[in-house]
């Protein structure tokens, strides 16, 4: 099979992406599969500079990318389609995380192409990615999950109080991996909050902060992988705590009561069809000192870094990366093509 790896990318996660990608296409070349590399902001990478384009190492805090947006948005409107990697490929291989790589943008392209990818299409990644219309859907759907509010408009401390009472988590609507994420215990710490939030996003969530174990369970093909429980060095699973080695416990299966594993795996496909995602995806959730389960998010195009949580929640299954990675190919979006 053709692979094109679509790694890189203009967002904050960029460094994720880029460790995915190299693990991603070592895995695939592994299987006996042709790839090629596509970095979404500077094109097609020559095979010898492979090694020193794709790292493989992620920065303890997100950073940055000036100027590699404009980069990537003229890539994509100009210059994919006429890559003969682009051409050949029976299948993208989308290692991308966060902004237009996770957003529905770059599947856009893709299905304009006609190109098939992995992964889900261009409505429920953008679904995704915004936290207020994917806590709508968990709801509809029957999940749980946390109260929350939207800002702007405006909010004061009075109306948290009122709403949510504290401690609250404040992020911004439309990122992934903690970014731009703070935990306010009260009213002084509010306005540091929004702004870093606002730094990500023109929308903010406001979310009542919920107490309680971190579980995350795998979907691959529509069916549940293991459940996994998360305990990080930190009071939240953070940037750091997340592509750290080291800065968390990770345990696949987690140590749960049989049903209420089951009960995870339920509602975490519950929420993957009721975005309609496809391909593969990963569900968070914190199991409250209830036993409630309440969805937290759910991740379209998870990591799949040296740390990650899909790969070990497929692993605990008896799913290998390997084979994770040709499996994921092998379910593409457009595969009519």
């Amino acid at each position: 099979m053709r692979v094109a790896v679509l790694t890189g990318g203009s967002s904050t996660e960029r460094d994720v992406a880029l460790a995915s990608g190299a693990q991603a296409v070592t895995a695939l070349r592994s299987r006996g599969h042709e790839v090629t590399v596509v970095d979404t902001v500077y094109g097609v990478v020559p095979r010898d500079q492979e090694e020193a384009q794709l790292s493989g190492t992620v920065e303890r805090a997100p950073r940055e990318h000036a100027g590699l947006v404009a980069r990537e948005r003229q890539i994509l409107l100009s210059g994919l389609g006429s890559m003969p990697a682009i051409q050949n490929a029976d299948v993208a291989f989308l290692a991308l995380h966060g902004g237009q790589g996770e957003d529905g943008t770059v599947q856009a392209v893709l299905d304009v192409l006609g190109v098939p990818y992995t992964g889900s299409g261009a409505l429920g990644s953008a679904v995704a990615m915004d936290k207020d219309i994917s806590k709508r859907l968990f709801q509809l759907a029957g999940v749980a999950t946390a109260p929350w509010l939207m800002a702007p408009p405006p909010m004061t401390a009075q109306q948290i109080d009122d709403r949510l009472g504290w401690p609250v988590v404040i992020k911004p609507s439309k990122q992934g991996s903690t970014v731009g994420l703070s935990v306010v215990s009260g009213p002084l710490d509010l306005a540091a909050a929004f702004a870093l939030a606002a730094q990500y996003d023109d929308e903010t969530v406001v979310e009542t902060f919920v107490p309680g174990r971190e579980l995350t369970v795998g979907i691959l093909e529509d069916k549940a992988l293991a459940v996994g429980e998360i305990i990080p060095n930190h009071d939240i699973f953070d940037y750091e705590c997340k592509y750290t080695p080291g800065m968390s416990q990770e345990i696949f299966p987690a140590d749960l009561p049989p049903d209420v594993a089951a009960n995870c795996q339920r509602l975490g496909v519950l929420v993957h069809r009721a975005l309609k995602l496809g391909g593969y995806s990963r569900v968070d959730f914190r199991l409250t000192p209830k036993g409630e389960l309440l969805c937290l998010e759910v991740n379209t195009l998870p990591g799949l870094t040296a740390t990650s949580l899909l790969p070990q929640s497929a692993a605990a299954v008896g799913i290998p990366f390997a084979e994770l990675c040709e499996r994921i190919c092998l379910v593409p979006v457009g595969r009519e093509r």
